[in-house]
């Protein structure tokens, strides 16, 4: 059985992530930053194991993560925060944290885990970018710098790993019904710049990530996936 760890899966995307590959025959590994109340559920009803710790801290991921004594063959980068403002106003603690946070974990959650898996040759990796980071949007300097970074290194990565027969792509979805959308902001609107009219739903990108890690996608790297109902 395919062992596949998902960060930041104890909710959103990242839960939904785990439902759909659970239900696939995986042997799901969840992730949180702490032993939340919702991470202990969800483990205990996929009976799945867990891990805890944060992304944006090398010496804490790595530590972590060197309990797992195999390679893991497949790895979803999800785990995501948003601190939103009009550039001229973020505090440097809004840039830092949302970089270290979206963009480091690229570093410390893969750096620890590529060579058991290079060494296994085989294996797949599923980074979670967003629509922000291939357009840029307005309040989202820092949210987009961190996403269209991760899209620079998974594509560098990539080219790294292909002779390894590992598969590295991203996913950029665009407005998804999870609990990260502001429900303050004019929602109606904002789905009149939606060709499809409507937001997404988390099903929309776990099925993707399904197929990524199926033997049907192994020729399949180095690429972009969008899911965002036409917007670009």
């Amino acid at each position: 059985m395919h062992k596949v760890l998902i960060t930041g899966s104890s909710r959103g995307i990242g839960e939904e992530i785990a439902r759909k590959l659970k239900n696939s025959g995986y042997e799901v590994v969840l992730h949180g930053r702490s032993k939340s109340e919702k991470l202990l559920s969800l483990a205990d009803e996929l009976k799945a194991s867990y891990i805890t710790f944060d992304v944006s801290n090398y010496e804490e991921a790595k530590e972590a993560l060197s309990k797992f004594q195999e390679p893991f063959y497949g790895i979803v980068l999800n785990a995501g925060i948003t601190k939103d403002g009009t550039f001229a106003g973020l505090s440097y603690d809004e840039w830092k944290s949302v970089i270290d946070t979206n963009l480091g974990s690229f570093y410390n959650v893969l750096n620890p885990l590529i060579m058991p898996m290079a060494r296994a040759k085989k294996g797949r990796i599923v980074v979670i970018s967003s629509v922000s980071g291939v357009l840029g949007n307005r309040g989202q300097s820092n949210y987009a710098a961190s996403k269209a970074g991760l899209i620079g290194a998974a594509k560098s990565l990539a080219i790294e790993l292909a002779s390894r027969n590992i598969t590295v792509n991203v996913i950029a979805p665009g407005l998804i019904e999870t609990d990260m959308i502001d429900e303050n902001l004019p929602l109606d609107e904002i789905k009149k710049a939606i060709p499809m009219r409507r937001f997404g739903k988390t099903k929309d990108i776990s099925g993707l990530v399904n197929f990524l890690l199926s033997d049907e996608a192994s020729y399949i790297t180095r690429q972009v996936v969008g899911v965002n109902g036409g917007m670009i």
